[in-house]
C-alpha cells in the first residue's frame, strides 16, 4: 500500500508579513498595520495568565473570553508585546 505524503503547510505567524499572490491582485499587509483591539483590564489579565499556561493556543484562550475570537486574542497579544519591546 502506497502512502502519499501530505504537503506540510507552515503555521501562520502573526509577526510575519503575509503577502497575497500578485495574480490575485492582493496587497502586502504588515502585522504592524493591524487595528488595535480594546480589551478590558480583566480580559488583559486573563490573557496574560492563560498565555503563561498554554502559550500560543489562542483558541483555548479565546474559549475563556466570551465574544472574542482566537484571531482577536492573538492580534491583541502581538500588538501589546510589540509595543512593550519598542519601549525597551
Amino acid at each position: 500500500m502506497d502512502k502519499q505524503s501530505k504537503p506540510k503547510h507552515p503555521k501562520t505567524n502573526a509577526y510575519a508579513t503575509s503577502v497575497a499572490s500578485s495574480s490575485e491582485g492582493g496587497t502586502e499587509v504588515s502585522s504592524l498595520e493591524w487595528e488595535e483591539i480594546a480589551m478590558t483590564q480583566e480580559e488583559d489579565e486573563l490573557i496574560c495568565r492563560m498565555y503563561k499556561l498554554v502559550r500560543q493556543r489562542w483558541d483555548l484562550i479565546a474559549g475563556r473570553i466570551p465574544g472574542r475570537t482566537a484571531e482577536q486574542i492573538e492580534r491583541f497579544w502581538v500588538l501589546k508585546n510589540h509595543r512593550r519591546s519598542q519601549l525597551r
